[in-house]
């Protein structure tokens, strides 16, 4: 029976873990974070998915279960005026740049492919094959306990999905609630445009209608 993590992490603390481990390589002289520059990574528009809107108790409270889990905690060593924060998911882990990176994009983006995953680590490190993004998810699932895993093929997609554990295993009616949404939103607006499209074809019908009738009444009177 395969070991299971000793803890589950909030979607918060996946989000606060993630822009920590971003930001050490992104912004490397604004590294360990405030709380401010934190709470900012952690709310970011781009590079995030789901966009979310943590407050400063949010992150504190998200702070201090990664502080419980010892995958993050106040820096080492700052100089106290500001309180600054920093992960522990090297400690914790023992993990490669590339594990790393990956890991890192999987908690703030959610199930990806290798191809988009290749391309959304680009500055976090650079795989140069296909291969080498693969190998890295392979290592991450292989570890003990795992910490990530390959999701199922969705119907019509060609590319599997990798997704990180530490928030928990995915459930499988989450996945098809995630994969079903997207296809009914494009189902509703397939519906709209052929509703339009009837309508337009009934007002044509109707000035089409009207035309033949002023013919018929021009011809009629002459």
């Amino acid at each position: 029976m395969a070991t299971e993590l000793p803890f589950v992490l909030t979607a918060a603390e996946a989000r606060v873990l993630g822009a920590l481990i971003e930001k050490e390589v992104t912004t490397p002289d604004y590294y360990p974070l405030s709380l401010n520059a934190l709470v900012n990574a952690c709310n970011q528009r781009s590079n995030r998915e789901p966009v979310m809107d943590l407050d400063e108790d949010d992150v504190r409270q998200a702070l201090h279960g990664l502080e419980n889990h010892g995958l993050a905690g106040t820096a080492r060593g700052a100089d106290g005026r500001v309180a600054k924060f920093e992960h522990r998911l090297g400690e914790a882990f023992n993990l490669s740049r590339a594990e790393t990176a990956l890991l890192c994009v999987l908690l703030l983006r959610g199930p990806q492919t290798p191809g988009e995953l290749r391309g959304r680590t680009e500055r976090l490190h650079r795989f140069d094959e296909i291969t080498d993004v693969t190998a890295g998810l392979e290592r991450l699932i292989a570890r003990e306990p795992a910490l990530a895993a390959v999701l199922p093929r969705q119907p019509g997609t060609k590319e599997l999905r990798y997704v990180q554990l530490l928030a928990g295993p995915v459930e499988a009616a989450a996945l098809t609630a995630a994969v079903a949404a997207p296809v009914a939103v494009a189902a509703s607006a397939q519906d709209e445009r052929i509703a339009q499209l009837e309508a337009t074809v009934a007002e044509l019908r109707q000035q089409v209608e009207s035309l033949r009738a002023r013919i018929d009444g021009l011809f009629g009177d002459a």
